[in-house]
């Protein structure tokens, strides 16, 4: 079974979906670690994330994989743990240029489909679970928060991370806008609520409260 989750930065996805695949007994698959994987290689390789014939040689090329253990997702190329490495803003960066090319996307979408049906019951989360990768998944959730929330969020992450703990939170909502803009106006896969998605405004909820509510709507499909 495949619980799909999407949504914008800071809207509690990707603490949600390992809590919640914990919960059912599910592995989870974080979509956004293939796109960084792949842009960690490209670093490494000296390819550009602008250019999509060389990314997609070498999506075909290396070997990337996602432990889906939601206790303890692991992110690996070619047998390497780069779970760490693809932590940085410099791999953010990257990841978020190269996805913008509907070849490498389709590279991508391919593996998670691939890594979903080895894993089995498995919760995925992303920008384009629930239109794109998994639009057939029997639940499917779309979570949102004000921005003012998920950049509070986002701040408290980043410190926990030991990183941007200096950053206001006006800066946070800032980039959080604008990376909203990039991901709803993008020509491939546009971050957008599919109409038989579970709409979710996580504003003022705990991640206990939202995955409850998410189990119950499981419950219903099983």
């Amino acid at each position: 079974m495949i619980v799909a989750i999407d949504g914008p930065a800071g809207s509690g996805k990707s603490t949600v979906a390992r809590m919640l695949a914990k919960r059912l007994g599910f592995g989870v698959l974080p979509s956004g670690a293939t796109y960084r994987a792949l842009a960690w290689a490209a670093l490494q390789r000296d390819v550009s994330p602008d250019d999509p014939e060389a990314l997609t040689r070498l999506a075909d090329e290396v070997t990337i994989d996602i432990d889906g253990r939601p206790e303890a997702v692991r992110v690996s190329v070619d047998g390497e743990d780069v779970t760490a490495a693809t932590g940085t803003p410099e791999v953010a960066n990257a990841a978020s240029r190269l996805s913008r090319h509907p070849p490498v996307r389709d590279r991508l979408v391919a593996l998670q489909r691939s890594m979903a049906e080895r894993m089995g019951d498995v919760v995925a989360e992303g920008r384009d679970m629930t239109t794109v990768v998994f639009a057939d998944a029997p639940v499917k959730v779309y979570l949102d928060a004000a921005l003012a929330e998920r950049a509070r969020r986002r701040r408290a992450e980043l410190a926990a991370q030991c990183r941007g703990a200096h950053l206001a939170v006006s800066a946070v909502e800032a980039d959080l806008a604008a990376r909203d803009r990039q991901d709803t106006t993008r020509a491939a896969a546009p971050l957008t609520c599919a109409p038989d998605a579970y709409y979710l405004d996580t504003t003022g909820l705990s991640v206990g409260a939202v995955v409850d509510r998410i189990v119950e709507r499981v419950s219903r499909v099983t």
